[in-house]
């Protein structure tokens, strides 16, 4: 597997739906754009944004099977691609691999096989940190690996650090919403069109496009 880049929207959002719920556990699918592989070359995987799932049980299979549904078909129409799951345990020490995280990401990778699995570091889950709180794994031989930390690419590391602090500050996270909370309230947009928009702008005015 070569290459895994992560925009400010994927990074953001996942920050932002575990500072919504900071204690329980979260968890989400990593989505990517739909690439041809050129012939010889290895593609970088391009994790563009993420649908954040639970934060009350993550376990609920009937549940997920119908995110993973929902998710599977908005995707497909947006020309995105089921590419990784992410989760933020519930303790601040906690990084450890759930028989959950491990299952749901072993399926995405049965359909995708280049999928990474993201865990939050809580630990280094600050305001600002000063490198990215997440660590990310791959799958060889049907065990779930830390991934050569040189092949992490960040769209720009910085941007989505201080991008994440601004929204942070004025608690943007607020505004996110996950699939559970769509089964409450089926009105709620857990594609979170709002917050991309305003997550765009953000990344329009760093890259001095705004």
């Amino acid at each position: 597997m070569g290459e895994v880049e992560i925009s400010a929207r994927a990074y953001v959002k996942m920050c932002l739906h575990a500072a919504r719920y900071p204690h329980t556990a979260v968890n989400g699918l990593l989505l990517a754009q739909r690439h041809q592989m050129t012939a010889g070359q290895p593609e970088c995987l391009c994790i563009t944004d993420c649908v954040p799932l639970f934060h009350s049980n993550l376990s609920l299979t009937v549940m997920l099977e119908v995110a993973l549904n929902q998710v599977d078909i908005w995707s497909s129409e947006q020309d995105l691609i089921l590419a990784g799951y992410y989760q933020a345990n519930s303790g601040t020490d906690d990084k450890s691999l759930s028989p959950l995280a491990q299952k749901t990401a072993g399926r995405i990778a049965e359909l995708y096989e280049d999928a990474v699995l993201i865990m939050l570091d809580n630990r280094k889950f600050t305001i600002h940190p000063q490198v990215p709180p997440v660590i990310v794994l791959e799958e060889k031989d049907h065990q779930w690996v830390p991934k050569d930390k040189n092949l992490v690419m960040w769209s720009d590391w910085e941007s989505s650090r201080h991008i994440c602090k601004s929204l942070l500050e004025a608690k943007a996270y607020s505004q996110l919403v996950d699939f559970d909370a769509h089964l409450d309230d089926i009105r709620e947009d857990w594609t979170n069109q709002q917050l991309n928009t305003e997550i765009a702008q953000l990344v329009s005015v760093a890259n001095g496009s705004a």
